[in-house]
């Protein structure tokens, strides 16, 4: 059977829906078994999302250099009744990614929050952490950790005003690891120099989730414009820093409170971590004995 004349998938998927699985990640899960045509119409949803997908089908069609029949096919392997249901989904999850702690509806009892603070919190970390980590393409996830284990490369990671814990805690671990690695925070008096000496060799870790900073996006199209490679961790939703980001790693931000959790992001930077480990090997052991050889760290007998 050719490749376009594949049956689309059947599974539901209907407004009101964004909560579970994100339409973003449907895409990327859709991407695993489809023709070309359909990758390029996938593709061209990604780079520009969700604006992409709020325009006409002849209007993604000609951005993805397919037809809209094709299209048509591939919004149905996402099992959306149609494009206009599909363009629904896709105005909710601008709604979502507006969302903010004053919008958000309470996980606990207001009126006893302790009561079931520690049930709340397992249920909903164990769902988040896991179906982040299950969602991730192993491609992305593969590529992520060579752009972060190759030598070659100088490592810069970015975050917003909260996800900054992410990048530190990244490169605290890659520092000890490989060379080459160090921490950037946006500002105007700081970001001039960096994006003067940024060139192919500079990899850009970015953290932004929702609510993104437009410092952070705008320094991110500038490093891009330089040659950079920019690998982002975001949302679902996505970051508008996904317009020209190399590799995209989402992760859930679910939490018990009305604010956004960076649980599922620690987890995600753990497994990058893991990942540099095993592909660095022996290399990364030699320098890590060196460090703490440096550092003055008493070994245990």
């Amino acid at each position: 059977m050719p490749e376009d004349d594949r049956q689309p998938a059947a599974a539901e998927f209907k407004p009101g829906a964004v909560e579970s699985v994100s339409v973003a990640e449907r895409i990327r899960a859709a991407m695993a078994d489809v023709s070309p045509t359909e990758k390029r119409v996938a593709r061209a949803l990604l780079s520009k999302y969700p604006t992409a997908g709020l325009e006409s089908t002849a209007a993604l069609a000609e951005r993805a250099g397919a037809s809209p029949p094709t299209v048509v096919r591939f919004i149905a392997r996402l099992g959306v009744g149609g494009y206009r249901d599909f363009q629904q989904l896709l105005r909710e999850e601008v709604q979502q990614r507006r969302a903010s702690p004053l919008t958000q509806l309470p996980r606990l009892d207001v009126e006893s929050p302790s009561s079931d603070l520690q049930a709340v919190s397992i249920e909903v970390f164990e769902h988040e952490i896991s179906n982040t980590l299950a969602a991730l393409p192993l491609s992305e996830l593969g590529a992520a950790v060579d752009l972060l284990a190759a030598k070659q490369h100088r490592i810069t990671g970015i975050g917003g005003r909260f996800s900054h814990l992410l990048a530190e805690y990244l490169d605290l671990h890659l520092r000890v690891m490989r060379p080459d690695t160090r921490t950037h925070a946006p500002s105007p008096h700081r970001d001039g120099p960096l994006v003067l000496d940024a060139s192919r060799r500079d990899v850009f870790v970015i953290f932004d989730f929702r609510r993104y900073q437009r410092d952070v996006v705008d320094l991110a199209r500038t490093l891009n414009d330089k040659g950079a490679q920019i690998l982002l961790v975001t949302d679902p939703w996505l970051s508008p820093v996904a317009e020209v980001a190399t590799v995209v790693l989402p992760a859930r931000v679910q939490g018990p409170s009305p604010f956004d959790s960076l649980v599922s992001a620690t987890a995600l930077v753990e497994v990058l971590v893991a990942g540099v480990h095993a592909k660095l090997g022996a290399s990364a052991a030699e320098r890590i004995r060196r460090t703490d050889k440096l550092a003055g760290d008493i070994s245990l007998p």
